[in-house]
């Protein structure tokens, strides 16, 4: 049996451990179940006397070498492979850094506010939950009448609902502040509608409204005027059609021209050409009167349109639920915008 183990030894140490391919072959070989190491102390057991004490002392040493070699190989093998981990190669290019972007309703928004800011309109917000009279009550809705039915409203009590439109904010202005008033209320707005691609329950609006002495449907057109030619360029053709509005009186819509000369515009137009992106009018004498406003002596004018649709047709995008969707595939096309 001595003779066995110093054949082993001087085989072991001819063996290298460089990879956990020779670790694994190393264990198989000496510390497994069927390994050399076990078969010895299965002979061992078969040893009497004071040989037994002698070939023991042996048989302990040579498993404190094995071990000692496999541990020591293993921790070594372990270290080796983390720091390859940890090796930086500086030739690599580097981890790109993406930039953020702006939604492009935001992008649109901004824009919008951008042109009527330098026509002096300064801007207002409001609360997103209304109560009855700023929604509805003070902009010529009469209770039951069925002008409300024109929007869907989520109502939260009797008195209190999800703002239909930002006009709400325009009458807080007007019982405010004394005219002359020059003002835009962008916002979030809600109604209670089918979500389709052309429509959603929640949407985005900027109203406008401008309050002075000697305020006609020529300075409206005017400033409509101008706002198109600013966002869409000076060879715009642009269209007012008689409309309602129960808050102003005479009330139009405005159409801009895009043409028929593609599928998509003659989608988009009922192949008329024509399409509308806005609703405007004069104030209703009755608005004016029940915001404190003196109608004798001041008129003025409102407008409002959906940055969705503006968007929309400004970028060709054919779906308004896209916008809603947090889809980065959308979203990064407009990074650095």
């Amino acid at each position: 049996m001595l003779r066995n183990i110093e054949e082993i030894l001087k085989e072991n140490k001819k063996i290298e451990i460089k990879t956990s391919e020779d670790l694994e072959k190393f264990r198989l070989k000496y510390l497994s179940k069927n390994g050399i190491l076990n078969s010895l102390f299965v002979e061992f057991k078969s040893i009497g006397g004071e040989e037994k004490k002698k070939y023991g002392k042996i048989l302990n040493e040579f498993k404190s070498l094995i071990e000692k070699k496999y541990n020591e190989n293993r921790k070594y093998i372990e270290e080796t492979k983390k720091e390859e981990k940890n090796i930086i190669d500086y030739s690599l290019p580097g981890t790109p850094i993406k930039l953020g972007s702006l939604h492009p309703l935001s992008i649109v928004q901004n824009r919008i506010i951008d042109i009527f800011n330098k026509m002096g309109f300064v801007i207002s917000e409001g609360n997103d939950i209304e109560d009855d009279w700023h929604n509805f009550s003070a902009l010529n809705f009469p209770e039951n009448h069925p002008a409300r039915d024109m929007q869907d409203t989520f109502f939260i009590s009797k008195e209190m609902a999800l703002r239909t439109h930002t006009s709400s904010v325009q009458v807080r202005v007007m019982e405010k502040q004394k005219p002359p008033i020059r003002t835009i209320s962008p916002g979030r707005v809600y109604r209670n509608e089918v979500v389709s691609a052309r429509s959603n329950c929640f949407f985005h609006q900027i109203e406008g409204l401008y309050i002075n002495k000697n305020v006609s449907f020529a300075d409206l057109k005017f400033v409509l005027l101008k706002f198109v030619e600013e966002f869409f360029g000076k060879d715009i053709k642009i269209r007012f059609r008689p409309s309602y509005f129960p808050f102003t009186e005479p009330s139009a819509e405005m159409d801009i021209f895009l043409g028929t000369e593609t599928e998509e515009n003659k989608r988009l137009t009922k192949g008329t050409g024509w399409l509308e992106i806005l609703g405007c009018g004069m104030v209703d004498e009755n608005v004016l009167k029940n915001c404190g406003i003196d109608y004798e002596k001041f008129s003025g004018f409102a407008f409002g349109m959906g940055i969705e649709r503006i968007t929309m047709l400004k970028y060709g995008i054919k779906d308004i639920r896209m916008f809603f969707e947090n889809d980065t595939r959308l979203l990064n096309q407009f990074a650095g915008l």
